[in-house]
């Protein structure tokens, strides 16, 4: 059985600010049980409605440090299980008590620095080793940079793969080089023009694009239109160095969610053999 790890800042029906979570909620309930366990990772915001979160259970904690900025923070892994899918969720109150997910870039950049490494720290707690780690967009980012250079120390992260999907390009976590090293740990060569400095600041999506296995965006014309100077947002280099590694995949719906048969949002529900009747009074 091959086994993945879906890790991202928001996930439907948790919390959602955009279609990353709709994918993020969706696509792991798509795999074949008997053949994949899928299991997705976010953090354990406050404001995820409580209907859910008091349903979550306690699995384990531990204390974790990155760099000088982020030293001996309480990690929390609670889990919770819905249509077959484990999801689990990284508690800390400092970071994650919010009203929304995210807020000033600053403090967004320090949480998910934190959130980044707490993901790569919890599997060998909980004792799960996926095959494949699934990152999101700039704030798991640097994930795959822990992961090819810190964690690979341990040989408990040998042969773990990860792949990057680019939801929105502009988006990239980019501060300051001073305060980066301060917050991740990272050594200074890590800073480097071809790793995660841009523009003499330091990008986080660009360390996961640099240190990802694989590169997946939202479709095959948005993986073209970003190796572009006119929508490449600065990266169009990267991405088209690493062509080769990188597919455009259209995102898909929630069958059961949007199942015209029974969405409560339409006026008129309908199905296969109705739909000529019914869909026209929506």
């Amino acid at each position: 059985m091959k086994r993945i790890l879906f890790a991202a800042s928001e996930c439907v029906p948790f919390i959602k600010t955009g279609g990353l979570a709709d994918v993020c909620g969706a696509l792991p309930k798509e795999f074949s049980k008997e053949e994949w366990d899928v299991r997705v990772v976010i953090p354990n915001y406050s404001c995820i409605p409580e209907k859910y979160r008091s349903q979550f259970q306690y699995v384990t904690h531990f204390y974790m440090c990155a760099g000088n900025y982020i030293q001996n923070k309480y990690v929390g892994i609670l889990k919770y299980e819905l249509d077959g899918v484990t999801y689990y969720f990284i508690d800390n109150q400092e970071y994650f008590t919010c009203d929304t997910p995210y807020g000033d870039i600053r403090y967004d950049i320090e949480k998910f620095v934190f959130f980044d490494k707490a993901v790569l720290s919890m599997l060998k707690q909980i004792d799960f080793r996926p095959d494949l780690i699934h990152c999101h967009d700039w704030e798991t980012g640097l994930i795959p940079v822990y992961l090819k250079n810190e964690f690979q120390a341990d040989s408990f992260y040998w042969g773990m793969k990860s792949i990057i999907t680019i939801h929105n390009l502009k988006f990239q976590g980019v501060w300051d080089v001073k305060t980066m090293k301060g917050l991740t740990g990272f050594s200074a060569d890590l800073f480097a023009p071809d790793k995660l400095e841009f523009h003499k600041d330091a990008n986080m999506l660009k360390g996961g694009l640099v240190y990802a296995d694989y590169i997946t965006t939202v479709s095959d014309s948005y993986a073209q239109e970003i190796q572009t100077d006119y929508y490449g947002e600065g990266l169009d280099g990267l991405l088209a160095a690493r062509h080769f590694d990188m597919q455009g995949i259209v995102n898909g719906i929630d069958y059961k969610t949007y199942d015209p048969e029974t969405d409560p949002k339409i006026y008129t529900n309908y199905n296969a053999s109705d739909f000529r009747k019914k869909k026209v009074n929506n």
